[in-house]
């Protein structure tokens, strides 16, 4: 487990009261090794890592038994082997985990409208209204896990709370596979145990500067004068993390929160300098982003790439274009245009990634057409792929320059 996700059980058992808790944090166990085990029962059980084999991989998921053994998401492949070389490594089938995300967001959406994503495999959800259908909250969570475990073949962990802060430590003190519920007149029994490190906004420098004061806990941190935290931490942060300390978090469950951006990024196996496979790269990027602003009826005004040189040192480089778009034609020209102004044309780079940001929905966007310029082109032409992939599967429709020649020692 991560050190974010490393919630120790407080002592008190704070009971099953959900009076006055109408917020769910609804988070999948392992989300994407338990999808791979969903289809792969065989290894229930056994020590599982999710990720690209290779050098340069990292660990995006593992399975509860690969995680007594150190290994947690983020890892490089090449640190978890070594802490459980008798793990098995499972490639990544990121299309599969959307797929099930997507209908585990509709499972939500079942019980109630108020449902926020905060990542594939987590959401807050307000229950408050489904009461007089549906029962209290903590049925209702009980509800929601058995139909997901029921349809989707995964399980997931529900924390009930009086507010999204708490619901979500909750969800991660009843990991794997359990429902825990805060009660509200019981919030502050339950925070003062935990470490400061359990706090939203607290990472490990900010968890050194608190340890100074000689803060260690939450409750800590709740005994510690306001203006002595603001003094350390700055205004905003000092008078954030007070309000935390004792419970405090009045923000609603947003639904639909919008994309701020929409990018991709790849790490190679190994470096690579040459600027013709560099600029392959940045299309099968400009593609995935673009295919996924039309997936979701964004256009975007802002292209940004980013370059990482082999010794980690990162350089962005962005544009703004005249009109917002989600075509992969303009998006790779744009790629290609900031990566030769960049002067890494011919400097060996670890990875690339290409971002979309200032999105905006797509329906009210409008285009001046250039002169001489047909009004039908390229965008039509990726949404005819669009529908073709949907039909015939991911790699149904490729630009010739990323279809790979036969037997060049590159599994499809």
């Amino acid at each position: 487990m991560s050190r974010k996700q490393q919630v120790p059980r407080p002592g008190a058992d704070l009971g099953a009261d959900d009076t006055g808790c109408p917020i769910l944090h609804v988070d999948m166990d392992a989300f994407y090794a338990g999808v791979e085990l969903r289809d792969r029962p065989d290894l229930r059980g056994t020590p599982v890592i999710i990720g690209a084999p290779g050098a340069r991989g990292v660990v995006l998921s593992a399975t509860y038994e690969a995680r007594r053994f150190g290994v947690h998401s983020a890892m490089p492949m090449t640190r978890a082997r070594r802490l459980c070389p008798q793990a098995v490594i499972i490639p990544p089938s990121r299309g599969k985990y959307a797929e099930v995300s997507r209908r585990v967001m509709e499972i939500f959406q079942t019980f109630t409208p108020e449902v926020e994503p905060i990542a594939s495999d987590e959401a807050f959800l307000d229950v408050g209204g489904a009461r007089k259908r549906l029962g209290p909250p903590a049925a209702i969570a009980r509800m929601i896990r058995e139909q997901v475990e029921r349809e989707q073949g995964i399980t997931c962990s529900v924390g009930v709370a009086s507010s999204k802060f708490v619901a979500k430590l909750a969800s991660q003190h009843c990991k794997p596979d359990g429902l825990f519920v805060v009660p509200a007149d019981r919030v502050v029994d339950f925070l003062h145990p935990l470490p400061v490190a359990a706090l939203w906004g607290v990472g490990e420098r900010t968890e050194r500067s608190l340890a100074r004061l000689g803060v260690k806990t939450v409750g800590d941190l709740a005994r510690t004068p306001v203006d002595t935290l603001q003094r350390e931490l700055g205004q905003a942060a000092g008078a954030h993390l007070a309000a935390l300390a004792w419970g405090r978090d009045e923000r609603p469950v947003t639904p639909d929160v919008p994309d701020k951006s929409i990018g991709a990024e790849e790490t190679f196996a190994t470096d690579i300098a040459d600027p013709a496979e560099i600029r392959r790269e940045l299309l099968r990027l400009s593609e995935r982003v673009a295919a996924r602003l039309r997936k979701g009826g964004s256009v975007g005004r802002t292209v940004s790439v980013k370059l990482r040189r082999a010794d980690f040192t990162t350089l962005s480089r962005s544009r703004s274009l005249r009109e917002p778009t989600d075509v992969a034609k303009i998006l790779y020209d744009v790629s290609c245009a900031l990566y030769a102004a960049s002067g890494l044309e011919n400097v060996h780079l670890r990875l690339v990634g290409v971002r979309v940001e200032n999105l905006s929905p797509a329906a009210g966007a409008t285009r001046q057409l250039g002169l001489g310029e047909r009004e039908t082109g390229w965008r039509e032409a990726e949404q005819a792929m669009d529908r073709a992939v949907r039909r015939f599967g991911q790699d149904a429709v490729l630009p010739a320059s990323l279809v790979r020649p036969p037997f060049d020692g590159i599994d499809p």
